[in-house]
């Protein structure tokens, strides 16, 4: 079970020695056998529709519910690997990640590797332009019309794993793998030479290079078809992910959460670099996060301002205080916490909440340039915290468990519903109680790389929505307004690239952002979604969740949702109380008749009865969900916009 899951990001990251992997024999040969289902678990259903798609790059067979694909915008041929794993640009991906050329790798994992060298990765927004980071640098596209989606500009700039956020005129790219440059030359470094015959492959990092980059670029996007690397920052242990963090009484900077999950560089790299557990070198750059402040003014500037220990315990100084919960991936052996893969920031209510490998946290980032955590949990079902996301009202979080890395079938029928999936914890008081659980539904073959990935919420009104990539596992929309019971609404889903083997492919990140739903497909390109009615979901949600337009979106860097008085908003509540049965059939058509004499009239004067109507029901509300609603109902009906 563990033979993929040994390749995966993390460890490429680690130590991009694939010889060694090579020469230790812990590569699959072919596809990864199916374990059995354990006792008292339940898998994934082997008979839903997406569970049987044909494969094929292009033309697999796909399947959706309350989901319609609008284009596939197709990878520049830069970022193109195929599907032949005897091309010769896959030799190249492969000697780009650090395989000495003429490795024999088997051909059925040369796919997944080699993949990795092009992968898309994480998507940021801002105004017409969608910013999509991918392991060879990244593309800029114009979504204005998000039917007729097209390129802007494409720069190659490798070091993985390219998640790009924005800001005003600034653009940031977290870079990680030791084949970075700080002049984003393509040429990377020499891999090691293989081993002489006999002899043990080379052990450690890479030898230290003074042109290596690993940490967070900026660049100014002024001229957005032409962005201009103008700052960098190294860090230890490289940058996985990063997230913007802005400061309620600082305008002037702005500050970079950096989660480094990688190995330690050498101090002949980058001066002040030390690894090693914290009994033998208390300054490790190990079990920790670092802060950069970057001056918008002059981002040349940028520099890390602290590295806070937030797995540590204040008490009594131990820096490495955080375990997992003994996970079935460690066979119950606990496992000390010693990164962040993914942290979001919600400033409005002062909160993030970090993925932490063995750990789901909390911080206060009241200060933002020194978090502090408040609040830790685990969970011996989690394999390794991912990423995370609060609901609008700050009062649950959703986390992600990344079981297998990405490269590995996680959502086979014999795989349990409670490996791979989303906990749901319901926040109050800074305390974290566990809900339930969620996972896509639906069984995918043994050669779909499927896990829990990164998603968005969809801000219809009423409800607690988040869109969700599962690779090749497709796009889920998972409905958690109860928590205890979160529920799919809506899919889409395709086959996988090849039956015989994993590909790595599929949706990285999907976020909703003013109407659409955009995917970042690893293989493919830039898939583009918008809803459709089905009985989960009403043509009003729908246009009320549109009506949510924003400048900007950076995932990572949650903001307060917020909706207008229009009309619509009013008869998306009504759809739902109507759904929930909170409002008796009569006095729903009434309202209904109402609004939509008050949309001919352009006249609020008809709505005062049914405002006060929907005030005096949520009095009376059979639960705080719909009590909510009718609030909210009433809110509209009193001050509605035209």
């Amino acid at each position: 079970m563990n033979q993929i899951r040994t390749v995966t990001v993390r460890l490429l990251a680690a130590s991009l020695f694939l010889c060694s992997a090579l020469a230790a024999g812990v590569f699959a040969q072919g596809l990864e056998k199916a374990p059995p289902l354990p006792a008292g678990m339940t898998g994934s259903n082997p008979d839903d529709p997406r569970s049987k798609l044909s494969p094929g790059l292009f033309d697999a067979g796909e399947a959706a519910m309350g989901i319609k694909h609008l284009m596939l915008l197709r990878k520049p041929d830069a970022f193109q690997l195929g599907v032949d794993p005897n091309s010769p640009k896959v030799d190249k991906a492969l000697t780009a990640l650090g395989v000495p050329p003429g490795a024999q790798i088997p051909a059925a994992m040369k796919m997944s590797f080699a993949g990795l060298a092009f992968a898309n990765s994480d998507i940021a927004f801002q105004g017409n332009h969608l910013f999509l980071g991918n392991f060879y640098g990244m593309n800029i596209y114009d979504i204005s019309d998000p039917a007729k989606a097209k390129l802007v500009t494409s720069m190659l700039c490798p070091g993985g794993q390219g998640d790009v956020s924005v800001y005003k005129n600034l653009m940031f790219m977290s870079v990680e793998m030791p084949n970075g440059r700080i002049d984003c030359g393509e040429q990377g470094f020499a891999p090691p030479p293989p081993p002489a015959a006999g002899q043990a492959p080379q052990q450690g990092p890479p030898a230290a290079q003074k042109d290596r980059f690993r940490g967070v670029r900026i660049f100014d996007i002024s001229d957005i078809r032409s962005p201009k690397q103008v700052g960098f920052v190294q860090t230890c242990r490289g940058s996985h992910t990063h997230t913007l963090v802005t400061d309620p009484k600082d305008s002037s900077n702005i500050y970079v959460y950096v989660s480094g999950t990688s190995f330690v560089r050498q101090d002949e790299e980058l001066g002040g670099c030390s690894g090693g557990t914290p009994d033998k070198n208390p300054n490790t750059a190990l079990f920790r996060i670092d802060v950069i402040k970057v001056p918008l003014a002059a981002p040349q500037d940028a520099k890390i301002v602290s590295s806070p220990r937030i797995f540590g315990d204040q008490a009594t100084g131990k820096i490495n205080a955080l375990t997992d919960a003994g996970s079935h991936e460690n066979k119950g052996r606990p496992v000390e916490t010693d990164q962040c893969h993914d942290i979001t920031v919600y400033p409005e209510i002062g909160l993030a909440a970090g993925a932490c490998s063995g750990n789901g946290i909390l911080l206060d980032i009241k200060d933002p340039a020194n978090p502090k955590r408040i609040e830790a949990v685990n969970d011996p079902n989690y394999a390794y915290w991912h990423s995370a996301s609060f609901s609008n009202d700050g009062k649950k979080v959703v986390y992600t468990d990344e079981w297998g890395g990405g490269m590995g079938a996680r959502c086979r029928a014999t795989d349990p519903n409670k490996w791979g999936a989303n906990a749901i914890f319901n926040l109050n008081g800074g305390k974290l109680a566990f809900a339930n659980y969620y996972k896509l539904p639906a069984a995918q073959t043994d050669s779909e790389n499927c896990v829990a990935h990164n998603g968005s919420l969809v801000p219809v009104p009423g409800r607690d929505l988040k869109i969700q990539a599962w690779y090749q596992g497709g796009i889920s929309l998972m409905d958690f307004t109860d928590a205890a019971n979160p529920m799919e609404i809506a899919y889409f889903d395709r086959g996988p690239i090849d039956p015989n083997m994993i590909v790595l492919a599929g949706s990285w990140s999907a976020y909703w952002y003013n109407g659409r739903i955009y995917s970042s497909e690893i293989a493919r390109g830039l898939d583009i979604f918008e809803l459709a009615p089905t009985k989960f979901m009403t043509q009003n949600e729908i246009d009320a969740a549109k009506t949510v337009q924003v400048p900007s979106l950076n995932v990572q860097m949650q903001e307060k949702i917020r909706w207008g008085n229009q009309l619509v908003v009013a008869k998306a509540y009504l759809d739902q109380l109507e759904r929930s049965q909170g409002l008796s059939a009569g006095e729903i058509a009434s309202m209904r008749d109402a609004i939509k004499k008050a949309e001919g009239s352009k006249n609020a004067k008809d709505l005062k009865s049914s405002a006060a109507s929907a005030e005096k029901a949520a009095k009376s509300a059979k639960n705080a969900t719909d009590a909510a609603r009718l609030k909210a109902l009433a809110n509209v009906l009193k001050q509605p916009t035209f």
